[in-house]
């Protein structure tokens, strides 16, 4: 998987500069075309624009027909290129239907949010919302290219900063305690992101080698997103109360953090570290007791699931974590509980 950081002018014109392919198309939505296409359309052979709607709720196949449709219509063929400029719903989409059309043409990744750019774009994960179900329906397939620039966070309000910073603290909490031990002593604007956002690929580029299609190691880049998903999918049609999908991660770390503790697998002290510099990041999501069920019940379609059990990735300490713990309601309904305060 070829990762790539550095100012895009550089990053994009060395990939294209041996390529040959028959047609390129770019994939926006509204704010990377009013914010972010202009930095790369002179970096960009003739191609068409496709333009979707931006946010998760349009992560589903009605958009990726339109997709599909826009690709069939200018005639790509597979030996054309298509270009994802945007956040992650932009990369999981765009990837996708380059991985099913024509059974696969080539994509590359240009990240342009936080979240994006240490999560969403390295892996090979691509998938689409389905039913009310995260990422219900999709693929592994890596892309050609991934070209990370720090520049497009310029673009970002403080809020997609904050959400896109959940995943670098998961990053720390499952593999690196002593980058952990640096970020817990600082603001979110002392933080170096540039660093983080390096370390964060360096570590899911790591993990991702040694499993790719998430058989064993990679789950645990899911810690945090067992309880996270199911908050996030819950308030997904809350109108003002969504989620960012940060927001709901912090909430799903502090509660599976509190299942390790409650196993005996997390110390009080690591415990009171995770839940006190999470709140003063995020604050908590206020969730009645009365969702709990509602929540729970949305863990049922996890995709790391077998039959009916419930499976998650558990830290076992600071910097390490432990994958297919099995989860009872009574688990999840105590860690829901405790994150509320109730």
């Amino acid at each position: 998987m070829s990762v790539q950081i550095g100012p895009i002018a550089e990053t994009l014109s060395q990939y294209l500069s041996d390529k040959n392919y028959s047609k390129v198309m770019i994939l926006v939505d509204q704010n990377t075309k009013k914010h972010c296409y202009e930095s790369v359309k002179p970096l960009l052979p003739a191609h068409k624009v496709i333009q979707i709607k931006a946010g998760e709720e349009n992560k589903n196949l009605e958009t990726c027909s339109y997709i599909w449709e826009q690709m069939t219509e200018n005639e790509l063929d597979r030996h054309s290129l298509l270009v994802n400029l945007g956040g992650g719903v932009i990369g999981d989409m765009g990837g996708f239907c380059a991985a099913t059309y024509k059974r696969g043409i080539d994509f590359i990744q240009i990240p342009t949010t936080l979240l994006s750019q240490v999560d969403a774009s390295v892996g090979g994960k691509l998938g689409i919302d389905f039913q009310g179900f995260k990422n219900h329906l999709g693929v592994f397939t890596l892309p050609n290219a991934v070209l990370i620039d720090k520049e497009f966070l310029k673009s970002l309000p403080e809020r997609e900063l904050r959400s896109g910073f959940a995943e670098i603290i998961k990053h720390c909490l499952i593999q690196d305690a002593v980058k952990w031990k640096e970020i817990r002593i600082l603001d979110l604007d002392q933080q170096n992101l540039g660093d983080l956002i390096q370390h964060s690929v360096e570590i899911k580029k790591k993990v991702v080698a040694a499993d790719p299609t998430e058989k064993g190691l990679r789950k645990i880049l899911n810690f945090g997103h067992t309880l996270g998903h199911a908050i996030e999918t819950f308030f997904l049609d809350k109108g003002k109360k969504r989620l960012l999908h940060g927001e709901a991660i912090a909430a799903g770390m502090i509660s599976e953090a509190y299942i390790g503790f409650q196993k005996g697998m997390l110390s009080e002290d690591e415990m009171a570290q995770i839940e006190e510099f999470i709140y003063a990041v995020y604050g908590s999501v206020n969730i009645d007791p009365n969702d709990f069920e509602d929540i729970i019940k949305l863990t049922q379609q996890d995709k790391k699931n077998k039959g009916k059990l419930v499976r998650a990735s558990i830290l076992k300490g600071i910097g390490d974590c432990a994958y297919d713990i099995s989860l009872s309601k009574t688990d999840m309904k105590k860690a829901l509980a405790y994150y509320s305060g109730k």
